[in-house]
């Protein structure tokens, strides 16, 4: 290899090292979505009959949540329907 492509690489290397830095640093915005999480698998505080994570009964309990990526939860579709920012009855 010659000097100019050592420094052509050398400068990619760097480029791709800082922008994996910045991206490893951004912090994704998370939020609470009701009846996407499978039995046991909920995150926290669920309502009546459950008390905190993993104690979640059966699969897309409507009153469980779990952290999805903000935005998401709406779009994510359920045998039982789709993912809701609100507890639902049931």
């Amino acid at each position: 290899m010659n000097s100019r492509t050592l420094a052509i690489t050398a400068a990619t290397l760097a480029a791709l090292a800082s922008g994996a830095a910045l991206a490893a640093d951004k912090k994704i915005e998370m939020e609470k979505c009701y009846g996407v999480s499978l039995a046991g698998k909920n995150d926290c505080a669920a309502g009546p009959g459950t008390t905190c994570a993993g104690t979640s009964k059966v699969d897309y309990q409507s009153n469980s949540w779990k952290n999805v990526p903000k935005g998401t939860c709406t779009t994510i579709k359920t045998p039982k329907g789709m993912g809701s920012l609100k507890s639902m009855k049931g």
